[in-house]
């Protein structure tokens, strides 16, 4: 169990996809004018993801090795599929609002990566906790991002206004080029904290 956590948790913040790996940051512009927005699309990847990751450790003994990655292509375009058929029956409003980059889940890095580089070596248990990990800690950035951008571009959370009529809001939030320079401080602030985080720990491994 411990293990598991281990793995669960390095997907949080060690090698969280978009402050530490720097991955598929094109949603993470793009559908982080909201926190809505955001949370749908982490939420989204984070099943796809975990999903994957369990069908790929299924069936990694009987794939041949020079066409895995067709195959990891076809399983995560399915599951994107379903996700997509669920989200326009349930959820059209944030179907619309996702646009293509619902669809374009298929090709994000993070997602085959992690079916290359664990799925793929791992069996089902480990593979899916790896999964839900890596997309809890795309979930969590992407929320993170979202409300920052969404509180100071329009003063509201959640569609909520939270911010008085006195707050005067910085439109450049909500648009791309505001959530490339947010993304880039909470970077250079992430891993700042994680050094610092280190440099602790081994002091008091020294103590």
């Amino acid at each position: 169990m411990k293990n598991l956590w281990k793995i669960y948790k390095k997907g949080l913040i060690e090698e969280n996809p978009i402050f530490v790996l720097a991955l598929s940051l094109c949603p993470a512009l793009a559908v982080t004018s909201s926190v809505i927005n955001a949370l749908t699309m982490g939420l989204s990847v984070m099943f796809v993801i975990t999903m994957n990751n369990t069908v790929v450790s299924i069936t990694r003994k009987f794939i041949n090795p020079k066409v895995r990655v067709p195959v990891y292509i076809t399983s995560i375009a399915t599951i994107v599929t379903l996700v997509q058929l669920l989200l326009q029956a349930f959820a059209p409003a944030l179907y619309k609002a996702l646009g293509i980059y619902l669809a374009l889940i298929v090709v994000f890095a993070i997602i085959l990566a992690r079916a290359e580089v664990f799925a793929s070596k791992n069996k089902v248990i480990p593979s899916f906790f790896d999964g839900l990990g890596m997309g809890s800690g795309f979930t969590l950035a992407m929320v993170s991002v979202g409300a920052i951008r969404e509180l100071l571009g329009a003063g509201s959370l959640l569609g909520f206004k939270v911010l008085g009529a006195w707050y005067n809001p910085a439109l450049i939030m909500i648009l791309p080029a505001g959530g490339f320079i947010l993304i880039g401080y909470m970077v250079a602030g992430f891993k700042m904290w994680t050094d610092h985080m280190a440099k602790v720990k081994l002091e008091r491994g020294e103590a």
